[in-house]
């Protein structure tokens, strides 16, 4: 038998010695005959292939019979062909953008780039150089016209803001609506997480859809106003098991700190205008105090993912681990991610079933974020130990007593991050089952049902030393404090929709329509325990709230001749944020397209690779005002200590809550007109869209009579806004040859928001509603929504100058001639929302070096200086109602010479800076090894840099502050990474 295999072996060696060959040929344009550099040819399932020279030629060695190889070139179709006993093969490839074919995921269904209405942007995750990326949509920034992402502060895990076009209300949330795999998520965070989109491991994400006008999505109706980014992550494809592995390390550090006056110049200052018991204050320590609570921090990330699968089923695993400090000393986020997509088919394909699922489990420990202002404020002379009996830190203390002075005296700020431990832990869970059937009987028909889960719970602990200055009682005591809560959140959801699709060959045309129904029920439960440590006013608190979602959806698509399209769309809403009579609302759209490539006319052209006009209209709503009962009729019960006395009894008494019976649906309305086009095969492509949104019925939270309701202030349906803009994207393939490939990526959007109406019978003496509350000035706002002005533009006095441009204390202009500075004399100058904002990225590939860059800009966005405002003045650092401390201030103090802080200082002009912004926000640069580790496998070094570079005139620590209120907040750290990726 052993003789008989080799002979076997032996046979066949001389079959397979000749089934390998070497293939050659040339690869042309179809139209004009002329060879085509740069080509790619590969083995199809391999890694293994080679690109045409520059008049078409390839030669590709060790090819078998039987292996398919793929020609593939951008702007051109990709062909296949099975190799078989000819070694030389000659391909024509014909003009036809993929791009356009690129399939981009809808509300309950896809269509593809070319057969578009809606205003609608795809970014897939790959084409993104994500280096120590936490949060997914840190993968947008810049990315999209329209879309702006202001990033959250330099706590590990800490979130972003999105808004697309602006937000469509004042009061209610601005936040678009996320979708994770047909499943939309709470996007109110949960307790200790910070951010609820960081249960997706950004290497799981396959593609992002951005739904920005009405006509895209009013399918989702409810929640819609401010668009939907729909999240695709990544599954498993037939073939054998494939494997990857990426990890990084990362380094974050501060670039940027406040300018607190240095030791030498602190001295100069007291001993310039302090009285002689200031200056005896002053200790013999020189320290810096920024630097104290500051670190270096290292970051780590890995995620290795398997998928793989037959015909019939397939699956991708994945796991993920990262680690995160924080540049703030005792700051950290852990998070492990895992996650599993199953994709399977019965009944010849008629049955189609996915199962998507994802856990993260993130512990947090969060730093006293009040360190950095009191790290600010604290006397640089003064050590950071001196043996005190508040742990060792030293801190001011009144020598009558010794104990801490607890009013106007800053707190050491090392001891607040080493005497605090504030921590929690998350599990969050999101996943879902859709079956997707297709009828034997009638094969156009289909029917989805779509049933999800999101379920999360958190804990928390935070507690303060008994040793803590912080938390020492009047008559000495010192018990410390501990504070606890639990969290936890449930939704449901179940989406049935039936959809009919067919071409109708006798009339040319094309009908896909969709009726369904959505239901998602959330509910809100949890409670905490405060001063653990002091029973005489430890507190329990319990809560349970529950909103319930349901809907009737419906969208029709007909197309003529593949070059007109109509989308119609209905959604009918029902919340039970509302009374039963304002409890449903219906939000239609309608859109049109017209390809004009196809036209007769055009067939001459070629020039144009793509030309389209888009028109649409819609209404879409809005519910999400925070509170679960806005218009229902609730009590809530007393505390254990507020209970009435009735005899020997003790009787928990009940309050009426705060509640509008006339709340209904706040109301959306867009209108845009968009051109996508694409010249020379899409060299160069982009789209232009201009829009209005008017939002009528805002749910608005204002002033009411005195007697008129149970509270003073409430919800009403009050007042309209105005978003108008336009954005321009541009997408070019600069340089294709051979060897190397340049793609640029530019988007500009100018916007402009206005308050059309605030009260019922628009009164030209109503200022409006006040906001922006600041550091410094209790109970006292910078900004107000004025109509015919942005919301939240700052409402502050007009400083006066000098001849040398110095400002004059308490001199302001006298704006309405009165002869006095008054309230009245405070005027509306600037907003925190910028103009224009744009988004440029670059990627280079030369060989198997690649290089990506990317830049942001915001143009006319102003900013409230918080710090300089409530840190720079005599007082500040001075205060004679406070003999037995001197503290900090910053360098604007030297500037201005300010002595008080009175409120009208705060509210000066002066502090309202130009924050406009152009940052480097990435920067990277890779090698691919190739099969440097195998044959099947690839193998790349990347490095990235991440807010690289900041180029502004504002004079804070970094310009982009969101809602305008700059008051210290986390700096942003500059990080390095080092990463590798490895398929296998």
């Amino acid at each position: 038998m052993k003789n008989l295999r080799i002979l076997i072996v032996l046979f066949m060696l001389p079959i397979f010695s000749f089934a390998q060959q070497t293939v050659s040929g040339s690869v042309t344009e179809k139209s004009s005959g002329e060879g085509l550099p740069g080509v790619d040819v590969i083995i199809k399932g391999t890694t293994r292939g080679t690109s045409t020279d520059f008049d078409g030629n390839y030669t590709l060695d060790d090819v078998n019979e039987g292996d398919i190889l793929s020609f593939s070139f951008l702007g051109y179709k990709t062909i296949e062909i099975v190799v078989g006993t000819n070694n030389n093969i000659n391909v024509e490839l014909e003009e036809g953008s993929e791009a356009l074919d690129e399939v981009v995921i809808i509300g309950y269904g896809t269509t593809t780039v070319k057969d578009a209405t809606g205003s609608i942007a795809s970014v897939k995750a790959d084409d993104i150089n994500k280096g120590a990326t936490a949060s997914a949509e840190q993968l947008l920034v810049g990315r999209v016209a329209g879309v702006q992402v202001t990033q959250g502060g330099g706590a590990p895990g800490s979130g972003g803001t999105i808004r697309i076009r602006g937000g469509a209300s004042l009061n209610a949330s601005n936040s678009p609506l996320i979708v994770i795999d047909g499943v939309p998520v709470d996007n109110n965070g949960v307790s200790g997480a910070r951010n609820p989109l960081n249960l997706v491991n950004p290497n799981d994400i396959e593609s992002f859809s951005i739904l920005k006008d009405a006509s895209a999505t009013a399918i989702y109706g409810s929640r819609a106003s401010n668009g939907v980014v729909i999240i695709t992550t990544k599954k498993g494809r037939s073939g054998d098991l494939e494997a990857n592995y990426s990890g990084n390390v990362s380094v974050h550090e501060n670039i940027e700190f406040v300018d607190a006056l240095s030791t030498t110049d602190f001295i100069d200052y007291v001993n310039a205008n302090g009285t002689p018991s200031d200056i005896a204050l002053l200790g013999n320590a020189t320290t810096n105090w920024q630097d104290e609570i500051f670190q270096t921090a290292m970051g780590t990330d890995h995620a290795l993912s398997l998928s793989g699968g037959s015909d019939r089923v397939d699956v991708r695993g994945s796991i993920g681990y990262t680690k995160l400090e924080g540049t703030l000393k005792s700051s950290e986020m852990e998070r492990a991610t895992y996650a599993l997509n199953i994709g399977s088919k019965f009944f010849d394909d008629h049955l189609k079933v996915d199962i998507n699922s994802k856990v993260a489990l993130i512990n947090n420990q969060f730093a006293d974020t009040g360190a950095i202002g009191n790290a600010i404020a604290f006397d640089p002379t003064q050590p950071v130990w001196n043996g005190s009996k508040y742990g060792g830190y030293y801190e001011w203390v009144d020598e009558s007593t010794g104990n801490p002075i607890t009013v106007g005296a800053p707190r050491n700020p090392v001891a607040l991050l080493d005497l605090r431990e504030n921590k929690s832990n998350v599990q969050r869970f999101i996943g879902n089952i859709v079956f997707d059937y297709s009828f034997h009987f009638l094969p156009e028909l289909k029917a989805n049902l779509n049933m999800g889960l999101d379920n999360s719970s958190s804990k928390g602990t935070n507690t303060m030393s008994n040793v803590s200055a912080t938390t020492v009682l009047a008559d000495g005591t010192n018990l410390g404090n501990e504070s606890t809560y639990e969290q936890k959140k449930d939704n449901k959801l179940m989406d049935f929709y039936f959809n009919y699709a067919k071409d109708l060959e006798s009339i040319n045309s094309r009908v896909d329509a969709t009726a369904g129904y959505s239901y998602q029920n959330f509910i809100n439960k949890g409670s905490s325990i405060g001063n653990l440590q002091d029973p005489t006013i430890s507190e329990m608190s319990d809560y349970y709230n529950e909103l319930n979602l349901q809907s009737f959806f419906g969208r029709l698509k007909y197309s003529y001749a593949d070059k007109y399209l109509l989308t119609v769309t209905y959604r009918r809403d029902g919340s039970s944020r509302f009374s039963e009579a304002n409890r449903w609302g219906n939000f239609p759209s309608a859109a049109f397209a017209w390809k004009l490539l196809e036209e007769d006319f055009m067939n001459d052209t070629n020039t144009f690779s793509n030309l389209k006009l888009r028109l649409g209209w819609g209404i879409t709503g809005q519910q999400d005002i925070g509170s679960f009962y806005p218009a229902i009729q609730t009590y809530l019960a007393s505390t254990g200590t507020a209970q009435y006395q009735f005899g020997d009894s003790f009787i928990q008494t009940y309050r009426a809550e705060p509640f509008n019976s006339t709340l209904k649906w706040e109301e959306t309305t867009t209108y845009n007109i968009g051109v996508d086009f694409g010249f020379f095969n899409d060299r160069l492509s982009g789209s232009i869209d201009g829009y209005i949104r008017e939002t009528d019925d805002l749910l608005n939270f204002i002033p009411f009579p005195g007697g008129s309701s149970l509270s003073n202030a409430g919800n009403a349906n009050i007042g309209s806004m105005r978003n108008t803009g336009v954005e321009v994207a541009l997408n070019g393939a600069v340089i294709q040859t051979e060897d190397m490939l340049l793609d640029l990526g530019l988007n500009v959007t100018w916007n402009d928001t206005e308050i059309t109406g605030l009260t019922t019978n628009d009164s030209d003496d109503y200022d409006g509603v006040p906001t922006g509350g600041f550091s410094g000035g209790v109970g006292n706002t910078a900004q107000i929504h004025s109509v015919g002005y942005t919301p939240s533009t700052f409402f502050v006095y007009q400083q006066v100058y000098d001849e040398n441009g110095k400002p004059l204390e308490d001199v302001y202009v006298d704006r309405n001639g009165d002869g006095e500075i008054t309230l009245d004399d405070r005027y509306r100058y600037e907003s925190p929302v910028a103009d224009l904002t744009f988004g440029f990225n670059t990627n280079f590939n030369y060989k198997n070096w690649d290089f990506t860059m990317s830049w942001r800009g915001s143009f006319g966005n102003y900013v409230y200086n918080n710090v300089d405002s409530s840190l720079g003045f005599q007082q500040q650092l001075l205060n004679q109602a406070f003999p037995q401390v001197i503290s900090n201030g910053v360098g604007n103090v030297l500037e201005t010479e300010f002595v008080n802080g009175g409120t009208a200082r705060y509210l000066s002009d002066y502090y309202v800076q130009d924050a406009s912004f152009a940052k480097l926000d990435n920067l990277g640069i890779g090698y691919n090894f190739g099969g440097l580790l195998g044959q099947d496998t690839t193998f790349r070094l990347n490095g990235t840099v991440q807010n690289a570079l900041t180029i502004t005139d504002y004079e804070g620590i970094d310009p982009e502050v969101f809602g305008g209120i700059d008051g210290n907040n986390y700096p942003r750290p500059r990080i390095y990474t080092l990463g590798v990726n490895l398929n296998f």
